[in-house]
């Protein structure tokens, strides 16, 4: 079953919302001048809440084939959450996707897998195409084994939504921001295990059709060797997504390896 590559850039709390602008123009320029193939292989960007109806003025405006998302969204659908923005209002901007469980939030915001599951469920209610993440410090891929923490996580998010409905992303959390990225045995190892996971819950053809996606210091330089892997579909790109020109060079990885 062929599954479409999605190369996503989370830009974290960088770029303001004049920075945003220049940046999107900036890169599907970039693309288009390379001649890039939007529909072989998906550019999407996730920037912070404040640039997103910039984004997506420019994107609509323009007619731009970039597809954009948000870096969170809240379980709630409205009420007194202070400092939360929901589902809805996502919706409501015409974004595409939205991050859930990401690594930097369940450490620094404590989100269990449950809160995790019930932000998942809650953009698929709205429409939104969850990207969840999963994966495992050192100590635990060490102690447990590899996989099998990231496969527990999902597991809780998959008794709340199908996987039709879901791209996951697989984080190996001892190499985000570190410089250091798993191989692509590594990667295709645990992207493997989740993939096994899946079937478990919902049978091999569901698997089978799941985009599933590496993010660890993903760079031009390394993304050839994940997306040769069979059960790596993308990437979740962060600190080289603010980069245009690098973040173009990843997304044209096939122009560049002829993959």
């Amino acid at each position: 079953m062929t599954r479409t590559p999605l190369i996503a850039g989370n830009w974290k709390m960088n770029l303001d919302h004049l920075q945003a602008i220049a940046t999107v123009q900036k890169l599907a320029w970039t693309l288009k001048d390379a001649r890039h193939d939007f529909d072989d292989v998906e550019v999407a960007v996730f920037p912070p809440f404040t640039d997103l109806r910039s984004v997506q003025t420019l994107i609509s405006a323009d007619k731009l084939p970039i597809r954009f998302g948000a870096q969170d969204l809240s379980q709630y659908d409205s009420g007194a959450y202070t400092g939360d923005v929901s589902g809805a209002f996502l919706a409501a901007l015409d974004a595409q996707y939205v991050i859930v469980g990401h690594s930097e939030r369940r450490t620094l915001h404590a989100e269990t897998d449950e809160v995790v599951a019930a932000k998942t469920a809650a953009a698929v209610k709205h429409g939104l195409v969850p990207v969840v993440c999963v994966g495992e410090t050192g100590e635990q891929r060490e102690e447990r084994g590899a996989g099998v923490v990231p496969v527990e996580q999902l597991q809780v998010v998959l008794d709340a939504v199908q996987p039709s409905e879901i791209v996951v992303a697989y984080e190996p959390v001892w190499a985000i921001g570190s410089g250091q990225a798993a191989t692509a045995e590594q990667a295709q190892d645990e992207c493997a295990a989740i993939r096994r996971g899946i079937a478990a819950a919902w049978g091999d053809e569901a698997a089978a059709a799941t985009r599933v996606l590496y993010g660890g210091s993903v760079k031009s330089g390394n993304i050839a060797g994940f997306l040769r892997e069979p059960d790596i579909d993308g990437a979740l790109v962060g600190g080289a997504s603010l980069d245009v020109q690098e973040f173009a060079a990843i997304a044209r990885f096939r122009q560049h390896v002829g993959l």
